[in-house]
């Protein structure tokens, strides 16, 4: 065997080829990692990496509480709303007349009711909590808090 064989000069050339495209990917890399930074090491780099990761992270936890807190506020809200119109006497037409449900999630809100005849319009208010009322609750204004009820998403 003889050591100047040219297969052997030829596989020392491949190697130095592919060392050489391997060194130069490894510069590109590295120039992108650096790339936008006054820091001319890597390590402050990195370190600096790191930090933009914690702030990041500290940042995505308060955050996480915030909203936390606006789902707890906003199932104190009103989610559903409910209507039901009817004619409560036979000589007043047009179904004018009507009741409303707006409940939370709780089942907590409000019935408004309004009451048309041919000579005045009556108005009428009722607390709900948890789906109960310590009013007495006509039909309708039952069937408007059901119907707000199913309409929960």
């Amino acid at each position: 065997m003889n050591i100047n064989s040219p297969y052997i000069t030829y596989a020392l050339i491949a190697l130095v080829a592919i060392l050489l495209i391997l060194a130069i990917r490894l510069e590109i890399r590295i120039r992108r990692l650096l790339r936008g930074n006054n820091v001319k090491d890597v390590e402050g780099t990195i370190v600096s990496a790191l930090n933009d990761i914690e702030k990041l992270t500290d940042s995505k936890k308060e955050i996480e509480k915030e909203i936390q807190a606006i789902k707890t506020k906003i199932r104190r809200n009103i989610q559903t709303a409910g209507t039901i119109r009817f004619n409560p006497f036979g000589d007043a037409g047009g179904n004018q007349s009507f009741a409303s449900a707006f409940l939370d999630d709780h089942g907590d809100g409000v019935v408004l009711s309004s009451l048309y005849a041919r000579d005045k319009v009556s108005v009428f208010a009722k607390p709900i909590k948890k789906l109960k009322s310590d009013y007495e609750l006509s039909g309708e204004e039952k069937e408007a808090m059901r119907i707000s009820w199913e309409n929960r998403e």
